[in-house]
């Protein structure tokens, strides 16, 4: 297997933890991946820097699902309709609406008991 040397200018002198994790991640992945895995950090970074990095759909479902009692789950399960008009009003796919009213199903039969 031949050996490469790769040189790189970054800002900041990392630590020795930070080298030995770099020389690892070279050493057992495949070139490949490791650009994969820092195109998507970027990514990731750039959205974060320009505000508009969207939280994980299980924080959006604990949000909705959040203090509703076994009554207002019932409700909404009745109106969903309209529950799922104003869902996709505020940019959830459909995926996570339907598990918002699994959550809201199990609501409704667990303090109505």
């Amino acid at each position: 297997m031949d050996k490469h040397e790769i040189k790189i200018l970054i800002s900041q002198k990392p630590t020795e933890i930070q080298m030995k994790k770099l020389q690892e991640y070279f050493n057992e992945m495949p070139f490949d991946e490791i650009l994969t895995g820092l195109n998507f950090a970027k990514n990731r970074w750039t959205a974060k820097d320009a505000g508009v990095l969207k939280v994980g759909r299980k924080s959006i479902i604990n949000k909705e699902i959040h203090s509703v009692t076994s009554e207002q789950a019932q409700w909404r399960l009745k109106n969903w309709k309209m529950m799922i008009a104003n869902y996709r009003k505020l940019g959830y796919s459909y995926p996570t609406i339907s598990r918002i009213k699994k959550h809201f199903v199990e609501l409704s039969k667990k303090r109505s008991r």
